[in-house]
């Protein structure tokens, strides 16, 4: 009786590893968080949109964006297996072929490029594809060539709001643009900052993140700075263009200048702790500052 029992559980063990596998594979929490940013986007350029076309494009968005990272899982899985945060993952361990893969993604890619089409306008549903395309085919094998893919990563990575706010008007206007760069901006301290703390595995990759080819000194903190420094203009413009009120400007300038003293900590320091800080400080500006413009919009 044992045995029969220990026999038919493990099908069902089998099962459950796959689909934690597959949902590995999706990265969900940085897929939720791109679509999140779609979903900003989308609710500013129509904030009387029922919430159910919010979530909708959130799908979309997450669907595409998984598919993405599913592109460089694929294409990254022998550098996976060299570094610790990523050796784990289920195509490095071989949980799952490289061919499962790749039909997760294509699924992935054709349903949430159809859901932006048929449910909101073609030209999101391009611009998302679009992102696809660089984020998995350009930034992905840039990373081991030049430091430059951090640049044309930030292309795709500035996208989902922009793509929402397409979405929501059927137009890429000046208002959707600001989204874009000011997401674009972001990117450089938010992802420099991660190099900086994950240096030492990134290197056994080959991977070549950090600006300058000193890697974490007083150049690459100035460069940390400078682009945060570039937030806090960028972050006014959306009430120069009528996007969102004076609470939402005054929430960024504050957000911008505690995030632009975390920049000084690491130009004086050139730590490790600091560019921590940096880190996890680009993780709270950006949707703090987004859901700021959101809430005064509405």
């Amino acid at each position: 009786m044992f045995v029969q029992d220990a026999t038919s559980s493990a099908p069902a063990s089998s099962v459950m590893t796959k689909a934690t596998a597959y949902f590995q594979l999706l990265k969900f929490r940085l897929s939720f968080t791109v679509s999140f940013s779609s979903a900003i986007g989308f609710i500013l350029g129509n904030p009387s949109a029922p919430w159910t076309d919010t979530l909708m494009v959130m799908l979309g968005g997450l669907l595409v964006t998984g598919a993405a990272n599913i592109i460089n899982q694929i294409l990254e899985k022998d550098l996976d297996k060299l570094m610790k945060r990523t050796a784990k993952r289920p195509l490095p361990t071989g949980i799952l072929s490289v061919k499962e893969a790749v039909v997760y993604c294509v699924l992935l890619c054709i349903a949430g490029t159809c859901l932006l089409g048929f449910y909101f306008n073609w030209l999101a549903a391009a611009l998302s594809f679009l992102s696809l395309l660089l984020y998995g085919f350009f930034y992905t094998p840039l990373k081991q060539i030049s430091p430059i893919s951090v640049f044309v990563g930030a292309f795709p990575g500035a996208f989902p709001p922009l793509i929402g706010w397409v979405a929501a008007t059927g137009y890429m206007g000046i208002e959707g643009w600001i989204l874009f760069g000011i997401q674009f901006i972001w990117q450089f301290p938010h992802f420099w900052a991660i190099a900086w703390v994950l240096d030492d595995d990134y290197k056994k990759a080959g991977f070549k993140m950090l600006p300058m080819a000193g890697g974490k000194n007083l150049k690459t903190a100035f460069h940390i700075m400078t682009y945060t420094l570039l937030l806090i203009p960028l972050s006014l413009l959306p009430l120069q263009f009528g996007m969102a009120g004076k609470t939402s400007a005054f929430i960024a300038v504050v957000c911008g200048v505690l995030f632009l003293m975390q920049t000084f900590y690491l130009m004086h320091t050139c730590s490790k702790r600091a560019a921590m800080n940096i880190m996890f400080g680009s993780f709270l500006y950006l949707p703090i500052v987004q859901i700021a413009f959101v809430v005064d919009r509405l």
